[in-house]
């Protein structure tokens, strides 16, 4: 993404690390080992991959100001998701992404899917936090770059099209966006995770691995 983009619709928000730390002390520190190489692509901020306790934490973005934001020794690759060429077949635990498909054409999305698919080990996942459009369609293109439309019926259908089986699809997930009128109080997040009933929700989360 271009810096306008980071200024006008991803904007530095201290709201952002409160709910991804959250989200690993409750959610993803139980899905990934201390031992795992981690995957974040358009990791933007750092916002998860900064969080992660692990091996090997790898993050994946166009935007130059990548490295500047995150952790130390995460290792910062500045360029097109799509290319992986600098990644070991069969070397990626657990790959991850945020909020990254919709703003790719379908294309472009299946090429990402295609490299992805020989970096992952055995008993590797794809991890997507991902805009849900059947509960948040009234906002969706209210980002001008999203340009590809998904549910967590299409994105799971597109998995299984493109080489993967799905494991877990949680069709409601978080609210859309950190803007929402929900605060973010660690307590709140962890029950809202908890919690069958999730006013608001607009993010979907789906959980993949290669089919083999």
């Amino acid at each position: 993404m271009s810096d306008g983009y980071f200024a006008t619709r991803l904007e530095e928000d201290a709201r952002r690390d409160v709910v991804w730390h959250t989200l690993w002390t409750s959610f993803f520190s139980k899905r990934i080992a201390p031992t795992d190489t981690v995957l974040d692509l358009g990791a933007g901020w750092g916002s998860f991959i900064n969080q992660v306790k692990a091996a090997r934490r790898i993050a994946v973005d166009q935007w130059p100001e990548l490295a500047r934001h995150l952790a130390p020794g995460v290792e910062a690759h500045v360029g097109d998701v799509t290319n992986l060429d600098f990644l070991a077949e069969r070397s990626v635990d657990f790959a991850f992404a945020s909020n990254l498909l919709e703003h790719l054409t379908r294309e472009q999305n299946a090429a990402l899917l295609k490299a992805l698919r020989p970096r992952l080990t055995a008993g590797g996942t794809l991890n997507l936090v991902q805009p849900n459009f059947r509960y948040c369609a009234p906002q969706y293109f209210d980002d001008f770059t999203h340009v590809t439309v998904f549910s967590h019926v299409s994105l799971c259908d597109f998995l299984e099209a493109n080489g993967f089986e799905v494991t877990e699809c949680q069709p409601k997930f978080l609210p859309l966006t950190v803007k929402s009128r929900l605060p973010t109080w660690p307590a709140l997040i962890k029950a809202y995770l908890a919690s069958p009933i999730k006013p608001m929700a607009g993010q979907m989360y789906v959980r993949a691995r290669v089919r083999r």
